[in-house]
């Protein structure tokens, strides 16, 4: 094994093989959904963190947008005097990008696993744990890897694509219309809130008569297109790969759009306060910067003596 299956592959398998084991009659398709549960739920601080920086990036959108207008002829400045606010709000303007680099890894995981069902079961022993040996069910399945049950509600199979040569599973397709779907409601419901709706075509319009484009606007018009285009970009990438993606991705953005309604929801007072806290507690002093202002003190009484 390679450091990826050993890091990544081998522990989603087993997790897997455990979740399939104590499902009576075993059931690949509920084994992925609440493996997808657990992996949101294992997420949840990460997770919480990002949609806090999110909501408080909405409540500065007056703020930024005053700042654009304020320099709207000096690109530099406004990107300073942003920078600063966001510096000020303590917010990462990527915070978004660290759940997608756990997403990631755990997608290609997922592939792998079903690879190795799909096509070299007989290795299941190899990347099975040896105290997961001790399970029956485990046991059995390594032992007759033929009696895997691959299927979903009894009639998807997860280890299929959507669409092959001679046949269309019309099960995967809505599979991967889930999917596609809810990233395009996830991605709506994490956009910030624009008060403009501007298209392309009336920048560019205003740009021929003149008028300097603002780039945040641009920006935003583009992230719009992006959120159409994406989720159907998505589905057909969904019905060329094994159905048992498509459920975990879909399982995965209807679980994220809970917990976004559950942190999103909440109101901006309380927000702002846990905001406050979170910043007394950065700013809380150190050791050793105690021990250095205390040796400062005692230097400066010293001589004050002298």
């Amino acid at each position: 094994m390679n450091l990826f299956d050993i890091i990544i592959v081998q522990p989603i398998l087993n997790l897997l093989m455990a979740i399939y084991a104590v499902i009576p009659g075993g059931d690949f398709g509920l084994s992925v959904i609440i493996f997808t549960i657990i992996i949101r739920l294992i997420l949840w601080p990460l997770v919480k963190k990002q949609l806090n920086q999110t909501k408080a990036m909405r409540l500065m959108q007056p703020e930024l947008k005053k700042i654009r207008e304020k320099h709207k002829n000096n690109k530099q400045a406004q990107g300073l005097a942003m920078m600063e606010l966001y510096k000020k709000h303590e917010i990462s303007p990527f915070g978004s990008i660290g759940i997608l680099l756990i997403q990631l890894p755990i997608l290609i995981g997922i592939y792998r696993v079903v690879q190795i069902f799909v096509l070299s079961r007989d290795e299941l022993g190899r990347f099975t744990y040896g105290f997961m040996e001790n399970i029956p069910a485990v046991k059995d399945l390594i032992a007759n890897p033929d009696n895997f049950n691959q299927n979903f509600l009894g009639f998807i199979d997860l280890t299929q694509t959507a669409i092959s040569e001679n046949s269309i599973s019309f099960g995967l397709l809505i599979l991967a219309l889930l999917a596609a779907g809810l990233q395009y409601f996830l991605s709506k419901q994490m956009s910030p809130n624009e008060d403009s709706n501007k298209r392309l075509r009336d920048v560019l319009a205003e740009a021929g008569e003149g008028k300097e484009a603002d780039q945040a606007e641009v920006n935003a018009i583009v992230m719009r297109k992006m959120m159409k285009f994406m989720p159907v970009m998505l589905f057909f990438i969904m019905i060329s790969l094994p159905g048992a993606l498509a459920l975990y991705l879909a399982t995965s953005n209807a679980v994220a759009y809970v917990q976004n309604a559950i942190i999103l929801g909440k109101n901006k007072e309380e927000m702002l306060e846990q905001a406050s806290k979170q910043k007394l507690t950065n700013n809380k002093p150190t050791a050793k910067q105690r021990a250095e202002k205390a040796t400062e003190a005692r230097v400066t009484k010293i001589k004050a003596k002298d």
